[in-house]
């Protein structure tokens, strides 16, 4: 007898609500359900239903095009992504995510339309946490593919976030000569004056507290990249001789 879980699956969630990404999760499920797996009904860590602007979701749904990006999936970014998730949600919430993951793995679906769903569902700090998340799975296994590099831009574009920011971010994890100015969005040319003042737009933009509903492991990601304006804001200051 034919298996028509997943595709079940996949239409009720659609259906619901859940738009693309619900297709996405709906199908993963029946998925699983085709293969007998033991699998709760989907919900978040409070025991809530999750809704389509679900972070933990929709970071499933980006994981995998991003280990997908450079047509190889590596051990290194299922670890690094089993690790964060563990650390985020703990050990049960990882261990259902990841089996939907490896569905979700098998699946093409459109990247647009899943981020502009994010978009309309997850505020500008989050999706700029979201960003930052993603470079950090590309860099799991010690570089950074070109591909993945291009797509992390293209789900940058589609959710909203500026060039600016996009290269900021970007710049935290590929080096570059001028990496310090890229990360406080300014030239090299800049005065004293403006430095500062990128310096304190980027320190608040950047600001921890502005992910605190996340939960505690996206703090911890977020003051890694508020420590990176710090370090550039020295940096440059150091090469300039002020204090």
């Amino acid at each position: 007898m034919a298996k028509y879980g997943k595709w079940i699956g996949g239409g009720l969630g659609w259906a619901l609500g859940g738009g693309p990404i619900g297709a996405i999760i709906g199908f993963a499920l029946g998925s699983l359900f085709d293969n007998a797996v033991d699998f709760e009904v989907l919900k978040d860590k409070t025991g809530k239903r999750t809704t389509p602007g679900d972070f933990g979701i929709s970071l499933l749904v980006l994981t995998a095009a991003i280990m997908k990006a450079d047509e190889k999936i590596m051990k290194s970014e299922l670890d690094y992504v089993k690790s964060f998730f563990n650390r985020q949600f703990g050990s049960h919430y990882t261990k259902e995510r990841i089996l939907l993951l490896r569905e979700i793995l098998k699946q093409e679906f459109s990247i647009k339309d899943v981020c502009l769903q994010i978009k309309s569902h997850l505020d500008h700090s989050s999706r700029l946490q979201l960003v930052h998340y993603l470079f950090g799975i590309a860099k799991a296994d010690g570089e950074i593919h070109n591909k993945e590099i291009e797509l992390i831009g293209q789900m940058a574009r589609y959710l909203g976030i500026s060039r600016p920011d996009f290269i900021s971010i970007k710049a935290m994890f590929v080096k570059d000569t001028s990496g310090a100015y890229l990360i406080l969005e300014i030239d090299k040319s800049a005065s004293e004056e403006e430095i500062k003042k990128a310096y304190r737009k980027m320190a608040v933009k950047y600001h921890p507290d502005k992910v605190s509903h996340l939960g505690e492991e996206f703090q911890k990601a977020a003051q890694e990249k508020f420590q990176s304006v710090q370090d550039a804001y020295e940096q440059i200051k150091k090469e300039r001789g002020v204090s």
